[in-house]
């Protein structure tokens, strides 16, 4: 019983974080005519480290020795993650960045199986991304330095799995993702500031980054590390399917973003590789609490 109210609690911890940071994304996106990408990430990276400070006081529980390790790293991927992601949906819709990201979480999910019949869902999303390829030489296709952004994101989203994975064994949960935040705040902020100088303080600006920093970092990241805490890898990697179908409703809704057949196919495929790859046997995970 409780181990059902654990796994419980961390399915919706990671239904709910994927909702509030594709929310948080379509709201990003309207800073981009002010501040830019860079501005947007340092002021979502800083107020988000700022968030979490408070709430978790890491201060009282520092890692020790070697840890610092894991959690830099893991503070790097979720800061080249967030430049990269932001960098992406300045070129191309929403939802399909989310879709050429998702291909991170999906290796991670895929790898960690043995089963040749796996082979197949690793094809599934093979060929999702490649229904999106012809359009990347059209007029009106996808940008092709926005589709490599969103794919660098995608590598960096499966390090963040990871080494949040490990970080999150070593410490609390809300510890280390305060301390990976200020990590990816302490190196991308002065790029954003360097970049967009005194737009970064205007009043207009700050609020809406004040909920951009919640909706999209510190108030997500948090549910995903209690989810990673609960549950194994690849089940958290498989559940991470909905996210670019969440992704493309928010950009419709959000931003009015319209997708076509094809490319709702190819996110669909996306979608149903990582469906198929939770049929893999997975052998029991000692849950932390």
């Amino acid at each position: 019983m409780q181990i059902n109210r654990i796994l419980l609690t961390a399915i919706g911890s990671v239904l709910l974080a994927m909702v509030t940071i594709q929310s948080g994304a379509s709201l990003a996106k309207q800073l981009f005519p002010i501040v830019g990408p860079e501005g947007t990430t340092a002021l979502r990276l800083g107020f988000a480290a700022a968030i979490l400070w408070l709430v978790f006081r890491p201060w009282r529980a520092l890692p020790q020795g070697r840890d610092w390790q894991s959690i830099i790293i893991y503070g790097l991927c979720l800061g080249g993650m967030n430049i990269l992601f932001y960098l992406a949906i300045e070129r191309i819709p929403l939802g399909i960045a989310v879709a050429l990201e998702f291909t991170g979480p999906l290796a991670v999910a895929l790898f960690g199986s043995k089963r040749k019949s796996d082979l197949f869902w690793v094809a599934c999303a093979i060929a999702g991304i490649l229904l999106l390829m012809p359009s990347l030489s059209s007029a009106q296709g996808l940008d092709v330095v926005g589709a490599l952004m969103a794919l660098g994101a995608g590598a960096c989203w499966a390090g963040y799995i990871l080494f949040g994975t490990r970080t999150g064994k070593q410490a609390s949960g809300g510890i280390t993702v305060a301390l990976g935040m200020t990590v990816a705040a302490v190196v991308l902020v002065p790029v954003g500031a360097i970049s967009q100088g005194v737009a970064l303080i205007c009043w207009e600006v700050l609020p809406l980054g004040l909920l951009v920093g919640v909706l999209s970092s510190a108030l997500p990241y948090s549910l995903e590390m209690v989810a990673l805490r609960n549950m194994p890898t690849q089940a958290f990697s498989v559940l991470m399917s909905l996210e670019p179908a969440i992704a493309a409703l928010a950009g419709f809704v959000i931003l009015s973003e319209q997708l076509t057949v094809l490319q709702w196919s190819a996110i669909g495929l996306v979608i149903i590789a990582s469906i198929g790859s939770s049929f893999t046997p997975k052998k029991a995970v000692e849950m932390g609490v």
